[in-house]
């Protein structure tokens, strides 16, 4: 498994990105929970242009973090670790696992009942997060194992995406999903007569947003939409697509990520502690990132490697993939998101965001220590 550049300044945004999520996250747990609490809370809830600002960033800003993610799977398809089918099953057998498991422990406490909807919660894999982690292990942490949680969690994020799009629209608006679709047309046309100009794709995808948004399908779909109609051309430094992506990566990572953060994440954490955990969506969304997710990537993944599909690099072993395991709990981003789409009540809502913070820092405290007990016996033995 070789490491491109474009990758290493992805993993360098990424892990940064995530150490300033955490802050930030810290952040407006405080916030929320002082006295400047209601004051917070209503500011992400004030109007601007008939949506609140919480909307605009949710359905926003966040398609820009859905073209970056796009982006980084197109790149993975055609150049990186899902390029060759025989590198590219590790991580799809670990992220099918890591994703039917999580939702089928879900199923299992609220399945028949109004909240079976948030099975999407506990599938979802945080990049950004999981890299910061893993990040805090150093130089100890093989190449390989970098590579393999960034692809798991790139195909959780595909998943994630389809998830969203059959799953969780609601109401079709024909109209306007045919013209965002004809747009897309367009600027798939525009690729194959080789326009390389990133001016025409970037105003047609601004546009292709707006009917989205009112088509019923979650709009942040037409950023992985318009990634794949940009050209990849070469993959070369000076194909639009690497230019995107690279231009993009700091932002997402500094600015839209961190103000995300901020704009979710204003939870009130109530005395009624015993209540909150103990609900079947609680339970739930725990259990299947802190549990289903380690477990669901090593059975797959052991099924696979026995029936001979797939084989672990050299580099790696079944304890740093259970560390991986773990570090995949950590839900965060696309969990909150995925809980702003399963569920309309504001309770439910508050507390499955409280769920999946305390269920996050629990995977990725024993995936630390689990990585860093693995890695450290292979040092000795070195």
């Amino acid at each position: 498994m070789k490491a491109t550049q474009l990758y290493k300044d992805f993993f360098e945004s990424e892990k940064s990105g995530g150490l300033v999520l955490i802050a930030f996250t810290l952040i407006s747990l405080l916030i929320a929970n002082s006295v400047f609490g209601n004051s917070y809370i209503h500011l992400w809830e004030t109007q601007f242009a008939g949506h609140s600002i919480e909307h605009w960033i949710n359905d926003g800003l966040m398609t820009i973090f859905f073209l970056l993610i796009g982006l980084e799977l197109e790149r993975e398809i055609y150049k990186g670790e899902l390029s060759h089918i025989k590198d590219a099953l590790l991580p799809i057998f670990g992220a099918l696992g890591g994703m039917l498991v999580p939702a089928l422990i879900f199923l299992l406490f609220n399945f028949g009942t109004n909240t079976q909807s948030g099975a999407g919660i506990p599938m979802a894999t945080d990049i950004a997060f999981a890299l910061g982690i893993l990040s805090l292990l150093g130089n100890r942490v093989p190449t390989s194992l970098k590579i393999f949680l960034t692809a798991l969690a790139v195909i959780d994020d595909l998943g994630a995406i389809i998830i969203i799009a059959v799953f969780y629209t609601k109401t079709l608006l024909w109209a306007n999903l045919l013209i965002a679709l004809g747009i897309f047309t367009f600027l798939l046309i525009l690729n194959r007569l080789k326009v390389n100009n990133l001016i025409p794709y970037l105003i047609g995808g601004v546009i292709m947003w707006y009917f989205m948004l009112h088509s019923g399908v979650h709009a942040t779909i037409t950023g992985v939409l318009l990634a794949f109609a940009i050209p990849f051309g070469d993959g070369g430094e000076k194909s639009p697509s690497y230019v995107l992506q690279h231009f993009l990566h700091k932002p997402v990572a500094f600015i839209i990520m961190p103000i995300f953060a901020l704009a979710n994440t204003a939870i009130v954490i109530g005395s009624d502690f015993n209540s909150i955990i103990s609900q079947n969506y609680s339970v739930g969304i725990a259990l299947g990132l802190i549990i289903g997710k380690p477990l669901g990537i090593i059975t797959i993944l052991f099924l696979a490697i026995k029936l001979k599909f797939c084989q672990l690099p050299n580099e790696l072993n079944w304890k740093s993939i259970l560390g991986v395991g773990f570090l995949a709990g950590i839900g965060f981003t696309m969990s909150i998101f995925i809980t702003l789409l399963a569920f309309e009540d504001e309770t439910i809502i508050n507390n499955s965001k409280f769920i999946i913070l305390l269920s996050s820092l629990i995977a990725g405290i024993i995936g630390f220590i689990a990585l860093k007990l693995s890695l450290k016996e292979v040092h000795l033995e070195e």
